[in-house]
């Protein structure tokens, strides 16, 4: 009786063959992750761009910046039961993370809605007008100020970024150092972002 079915092995070939299908498996999965990673930081740029292409609008359509315009009560229209708030018009966009209602980086949230160049709540004009971003953080406001570059400018917040994707970003639009340039980070040390923090981010409109 052949009794070399009942105790045999696998066989090299066989073996060869697990182990193919094993790293195909692998791959597809990490092929994956990559995807929806490359998919996350596409969308989060497109949500900068948008930021900044909505800001923009508003300057040359109604010659002030959002948030900072002092006739927007009279020249935007709301819905019923919407108060619009006034900037003073000093020609930049006050605060800093909207958490304080009515101060010009909440209610430039108001304006752009108002204006119809992006979508949402127009009676929210405190910390609940924040918005989300792709990664799951919060894009907390556009303001006014020298934060993290040091350069006083028009910026957009943007909280809770992976470390990974900020520094993606510094690489490709701006110069790579974290502390300097368009885009850079807000707190911490050193020139490069750390690849496993959540970090927040301060970008040049």
């Amino acid at each position: 009786m052949n009794t070399r079915g009942k105790n045999a092995g696998f066989t090299l070939v066989e073996i060869a063959i697990v182990l193919v299908i094993i790293g195909l498996l692998l791959g597809g999965v990490l092929k994956g992750q990559q995807m929806v990673e490359n998919t996350k930081y596409k969308n989060f740029k497109q949500q900068i761009d948008s930021y900044r292409a909505a800001a923009y609008s508003f300057q040359d359509r109604y010659k002030a910046l959002p948030g900072d315009y002092a006739l927007a009560s009279t020249k935007l229209t709301a819905p019923s039961g919407v108060t619009i708030q006034n900037g003073n018009g000093d020609g930049s966009v006050g605060g800093g993370y909207c958490n304080v209602a009515n101060e010009e980086s909440c209610v430039v949230w108001q304006h752009l809605i108002l204006a119809g160049l992006i979508g949402g709540d127009a009676s929210a004009t405190d910390a609940t007008a924040r918005r989300a971003h792709a990664y799951g953080g919060v894009v907390s406001s556009i303001a006014t100020g020298n934060w993290a570059n040091g350069r006083n400018e028009l910026k957009v917040l943007m909280q809770g970024v992976p470390g990974e994707a900020a520094q993606r970003l510094d690489d490709e639009l701006d110069d790579g150092n974290a502390t300097s340039g368009d885009v850079a980070r807000y707190g911490g040390s050193g020139a490069t972002y750390d690849q496993n923090a959540s970090l927040n981010v301060f970008i040049t409109l």
